[in-house]
């Protein structure tokens, strides 16, 4: 099988949102309090997930995170049924099969600074189609590092300015991701991907420890693939025979330009950690 892409895409007619307990009949009305700490201090959390002609895929271990990260943030643990019963309600009568869901948790209404938010907390849940391609990867490395010791590191919050600057950088040099190195001098994570390089036939992915996101895609080819997690430095990467991404809504791309070396088609290692992701993620929604 193919790798699977999401390009991006504007705001289309197939969005439906849910706002604390109600549909938005239409999303681009204003909504949300100005004075929601989500919004002025991006004090909030969030999950993305993919949708197929099946459903959403892997629920549980998105909300198992959220109520982490919100653990991180100091925010109440979400309440699960609530969120599901908010993505079963944004999927209802949907005419689209492939899609993605987003859902976001913050603190409610706060102060115009840093302290703690006044609540209650808001949630929100989107759904929308997504557009698929099927094409490898070009990436760029930022000149920024992601620190491994930071409050945040390894949350998954809404503050999300420093991947957008990230991604910002790597579209202005005809890439689609683009890649951190820590404070430690190795391997990250991209701005919305883990990252795995492939030597011979071992394939490495940088640790928690090296401050990337616990990516839910990430885990499951861990728990799926012989893949070893260690401390990569860019040299080394950038030496590999195959490198490849993951993330919820790519599942595993191929990566087929970093910087200047030229990695060209999908790899036969990458080729078949693709396959054993689609077919597991095919035959269990929840794994």
């Amino acid at each position: 099988m193919a790798t699977t892409v999401t390009s991006a895409a504007p705001i289309t007619d197939e969005l439906r949102v849910w706002l604390d307990g109600r549909i938005q009949h239409d999303p681009t009305e204003p909504a949300l309090s100005v004075l929601d700490h989500g919004v002025t201090v991006g004090d909030g959390v969030f999950e993305a997930l993919k949708v197929t002609a099946a459903g959403p895929f892997s629920v549980q271990r998105h909300l198992d995170r959220l109520t982490r990260s919100a653990r991180a943030m100091n925010l109440p643990d979400p309440d699960h049924d609530l969120v599901r019963d908010a993505i079963s309600a944004v999927l209802a009568g949907r005419s689209w099969t492939e899609g993605k869901v987003r859902i976001t948790y913050t603190g409610g209404r706060g102060p115009l600074g840093s302290q703690q938010a006044f609540g209650p907390p808001t949630l929100i849940v989107a759904a929308d189609a997504r557009v698929l391609s099927r094409q490898g990867a070009s990436i760029v490395t930022t000149p920024w590092t992601r620190n491994t010791r930071g409050a945040m590191t390894g949350v998954k919050t809404t503050s999300y300015a420093e991947n957008v600057r990230g991604l910002a950088y790597a579209a202005d040099r005809d890439a689609s991701e683009g890649i951190f190195i820590n404070t430690e001098g190795h391997l990250c994570e991209g701005t919305g991907s883990n990252i795995f390089c492939v030597f011979g036939t071992r394939i490495v992915t940088p640790p928690l420890s090296a401050g990337p996101l616990a990516g839910i895609t990430r885990a499951l080819l861990l728990e799926w693939c012989d893949i070893d997690e260690a401390d990569v430095t860019l040299a080394e990467a950038l030496s590999a025979d195959e490198v490849f991404l993951s993330s919820s809504l790519r599942d595993v791309q191929s990566v087929a330009r970093w910087d200047a070396v030229d990695f060209g088609r999908i790899g036969p290692v990458t080729r078949q950690v693709i396959d054993v992701f689609a077919q597991r993620s095919t035959a269990d929604l929840e794994p």
